[in-house]
This record gives C-alpha cells, sequence and structure tokens, in this order.
C-alpha cells in the first residue's frame, strides 16, 4: 500500500538516482525533469504484452506482478516487483515489443522514465550501464532456477517455493508471521505454476500440518523452516 504521505517528485528521483551513483548533475537534472508519476488502482494493467516499450519504469510504492498469458489464456506470473525496483525496460533495450504485461496488486505509485533518457544515460554513463548488466544478468538467472524449478518439483515443492518467495520479497507484517501480499488463490496458482484446485488443495495440507495458517488471503507462515526444506526437497 502507498503510504499517506507521499514523496515528491524530487525526493523520488534521488532514490532513483542512487541506484546508479555516481551522476552527473547534468544527468539528474535531466532525469528528473523527464520523469512522470503514474497511481496505478489494484488490478489495473500497467502495460501489456505486444505493446511498444516507451518508458523505464520504477515501483515507487505498492506492489505490481510481471505475467504472461499462456495456451488458453493461462496466466503464469513471471516476477513480482517490490519498490524501489526497476522494471519494463528489457524489450527496449532488445529492440522488441513487450512479451509480458504488468498489471498492480494493489494501489501503486510508479516513475515513468522515458527511453529517450535512458538511451541518452546509457550512452553517457558507465554505472548506469553496469547497472542494467547486473540487474538483467540476476533477472536471468532467476529466470533459469525458476524454470527449473516449476518444471521439476513436485506440487508441493512448488507452492513452498511459492510462498517462500513472497516472504524474501515482501516479509512479513508486524506480527512477524503473516505474508504482507494477499495473492487471490489464482494469483498463488500462477505463481506456482498449477491449477487453482490444486494451489487450494495443497494450502489446505500445508494448514493441516500446520507449516501454514489461513485467514482468508492472508497467510501467516507458522514453520518457516519446515516450508523451506519442502521447497528445496522440491
Amino acid at each position: 500500500m502507498l503510504g499517506r504521505k507521499e514523496s515528491s517528485k524530487e525526493e523520488i528521483t534521488e532514490r532513483i538516482c542512487r541506484l546508479w551513483e555516481p551522476l552527473t548533475d547534468d544527468q539528474r537534472s535531466m532525469l528528473s525533469q523527464g520523469i512522470t508519476l503514474a497511481k496505478f488502482k489494484k488490478n489495473q494493467i500497467i502495460y501489456k504484452e505486444f505493446e511498444k516499450p516507451t518508458q523505464m519504469m520504477c515501483l515507487m510504492g505498492g506492489k505490481v506482478k510481471i505475467y504472461k498469458e499462456g495456451v488458453g489464456g493461462h496466466q503464469q506470473i513471471i516476477r513480482a516487483i517490490k519498490p524501489v525496483e526497476l522494471f519494463a525496460y528489457r524489450a527496449f533495450i532488445a529492440g522488441e515489443d513487450y512479451k509480458t504485461s504488468a498489471m498492480a496488486l494493489e494501489q501503486s505509485l510508479v516513475a515513468m522514465i522515458p527511453v529517450s533518457i535512458v538511451e541518452k544515460l546509457m550512452n553517457e554513463s558507465i554505472p548506469f550501464n553496469k547497472f542494467l548488466i547486473r540487474h538483467l544478468s540476476a533477472m536471468l538467472g532467476d529466470s533459469d532456477d525458476r524454470t527449473v524449478n516449476l518444471t521439476q518439483k513436485h506440487i508441493r515443492g512448488r507452492l513452498a517455493e511459492a510462498l517462500i518467495f513472497l516472504e524474501d520479497n515482501y516479509g512479513l507484517e508486524e506480527d512477524g508471521y503473516t505474508l504482507s501480499i494477499y495473492l487471490s488463490r489464482e494469483d498463488l496458482a500462477n505463481l506456482s505454476n498449477m491449477t487453482t484446485s490444486n494451489a487450494i488443495r495443497t494450502l489446505s495440507a500445508f494448514a493441516n500440518e500446520k507449516l501454514i495458517a489461513i485467514d482468508g488471503r492472508k497467510i501467516k507462515i507458522i514453520r518457516d523452516q519446515e516450508l523451506r526444506k519442502i521447497s528445496s526437497i522440491g
């Protein structure tokens, strides 16, 4: 959720600049002048597959899912974006249209950076290019791991991995147990590469085993290490 007091455009620019330090004063000024802020409601589309990329995006508040439509309209969640994380720029660098879509999982604030500025920074800033290479390389490694895990792990291993993924990326609420992101059963199934009915049954099994506790969309991680062991074994 977005905080009560939203950051100013200058503060947001500074937070993004820290990712690529050092930048020159002119580069910082160019970035500050070019950035626009966009608010998205829960379940609102941010960009769609096959659209032409015109912006690099940075999530400043909220949560976003990156997904792809598969056979029969089945949705596969590729990544979950958290603040302050860049997304939506791979297609521009590759000279392609988007191969995925993005949707806000809750009310979200996104900083939009025109690709003309991205291209200028690529031509001028070594730290900026190093950041992009590291970020893209990390995403490629994560993608390789998830491809193997989603195709070779059993259902219990896949769902356990999804829950651990959400915990590691979004953390827990103040009680130290409840995941701070509330996904629908369909989204949780899409993240785990399984049917919704299988996700519901496996969640119920985990709850019966006292690994987790379920309250509507809220999921509490009760026995974290056992859940990680199930994910590891597959």
